[in-house]
């Protein structure tokens, strides 16, 4: 059996198949979905188990179903990513931050980090690879 790419996992509660498919615009790269066999309270279509998407970039794994605490959102989690170069990272910027009202800190050539925070509420550093 072949083993699982590491990468990272997101809940979404309810737009997992929304969400992958936007990162699949930004990222690239080959989209799977498992979905629920039956509908559940909560849902208007059948929820997504577990999806991928495998990108030369980055793995995202997600799923609509929510432990039972709830999904919050904070700032304690982001999801980094090393760009090849500058253009690379604007690339990628431009894309997460896609949607009116989200969120860029630091942004030009000589800012280490970058942050984006995208329409799902996911934080992304995005950083330079050494030269």
């Amino acid at each position: 059996m072949e083993r699982l790419k590491s990468g990272v996992f997101i809940t979404f509660s309810g737009n997992c198949r929304a969400a992958l498919t936007f990162y699949q615009s930004c990222f690239g790269g080959s989209l799977h979905f498992d979905k629920m066999d039956r509908k559940i309270e909560g849902y208007s279509e059948l929820p997504i188990v577990s999806a991928a998407l495998t990108s030369p970039s980055v793995v995202i794994y997600g799923s609509d179903l929510v432990h039972d605490d709830g999904r919050k959102i904070g700032n304690y989690l982001s999801v980094f990513l090393s760009c090849m170069d500058v253009m690379d990272r604007g690339r990628l910027v431009a894309k997460l931050a896609a949607s009116d009202g989200q969120s860029v800190l630091g942004n030009n050539e000589t800012d280490p980090l970058v942050e984006v925070v995208d329409i799902f509420d996911v934080r992304w550093i995005l950083g330079l690879a050494p030269q």
